[in-house]
């Protein structure tokens, strides 16, 4: 079994600095660490001249764990590429993708808390370095925008059109290894923006994606609909998968502590039966949890019930072969 090995990366690049940089904090506060129990914590080489053992803290001895700080944030939208803050988020990329990478040379299981979405591009490059690579997309969103349909040109509603080669090269060619997945070597799970999505003039899913909105979810039922996923994930010629989840995944009712909220959306069962099914196999390779703001959870009460369902949905890794 592979060590859960915790990595923050509170980047806002891609969104705007609204809360959701507070993630890892509330977490930790929340107990996650404490309730993973073999966790984590890393070493990892140099980040570009951010030191690679950030901090140090006890658990039963000592852990190091890493953090990869992103560059200012610049809220003017860049004329080539039409997105905010492209240059920052290439370089966040690559500097997380090298943290990502440590950990997978160790041997360990990278669980990368963020942060807005646009950090799935370091993840998925770390995995792009070593081959070919699938991806398990939870998300209330598909985040497939081109920059022509995007209001503000936030990379958070783009980065799955990113990641598979859809938008400027700065950002679907990172250090030339673009695009990061194949159109088949995705899965799309629980989205429910469709109707807004089109109406805003966001370009279509590919065909050769696979997509399970929340009906077809509701009508498999969520672990069942999970096991399709993973069997389409491991069925090709990928080396593994990585699982991203963006909370607004979740219906609206349970998580309002996002910044892009759309009515209805997953139960917690539901996503802890999807986390605990996709996280189980051997081949998953690594997890970011995304979006949550702390902000809009004066109380703390979300983020408590969101690290009991990320460790029963990780839980799947610690009775892993």
């Amino acid at each position: 079994m592979r060590e859960l090995m915790v990595i923050e990366a509170p980047s806002v690049l891609g969104l705007r600095p609204s809360g959701v940089q507070d993630l890892p904090e509330a977490l930790r506060d929340a107990g996650l660490l404490d309730r993973l129990g073999a966790v984590v914590a890393m070493g990892v080489p140099p980040l570009m001249g951010v030191p690679p053992l950030e901090r140090i803290r006890e658990w039963g001895r000592s852990r190091e764990w890493g953090r990869v700080e992103a560059a200012a944030y610049d809220p003017r939208r860049d004329a080539d590429t039409g997105v905010l803050n492209p240059v920052g988020i290439a370089r966040y990329s690559v500097e997380l993708a090298d943290a990502v990478g440590g950990v997978l040379d160790r041997g360990g299981f990278p669980v990368v808390l963020g942060g807005d979405c646009s950090i799935l591009l370091g993840n998925l490059l770390a995995l792009r370095r070593r081959g070919r690579y699938g991806l398990l997309f939870l998300d209330g969103h598909t985040d497939f925008y081109q920059p022509s349909a995007e209001p503000t040109g936030e990379v958070a509603s783009m980065e799955l059109a990113l990641a598979t080669g859809r938008g400027p090269g700065l950002l679907t060619d990172l250090e030339g290894r673009g695009p990061l997945l194949r159109d088949e070597d995705v899965v799309a799970l629980g989205f429910r923006d469709t109707e807004e999505s089109t109406a805003a003039g966001m370009q279509p899913l590919p065909s050769g994606l696979h997509a399970f909105d929340l009906d077809a979810v509701r009508a498999l039922g969520a672990d069942a609909a999970a096991r399709q996923a993973v069997e389409r994930l491991t069925r090709g010629g990928s080396g593994g998968y990585w699982v991203h989840l963006d909370v607004d995944v979740l219906d609206d009712a349970v998580m309002p502590a996002v910044d892009y909220r759309i009515p209805g959306g997953l139960t917690w069962s539901e996503l802890e039966s999807v986390l605990r099914t996709a996280l189980a196999g051997e081949r998953a390779v690594g997890f970011d949890v995304t979006i949550f703001n702390p902000r809009l959870d004066p109380d703390g009460s979300i983020a408590v019930r969101l690290t009991e369902c990320l460790c029963r949905g990780l839980s799947a890794r610690r009775t892993a072969p």
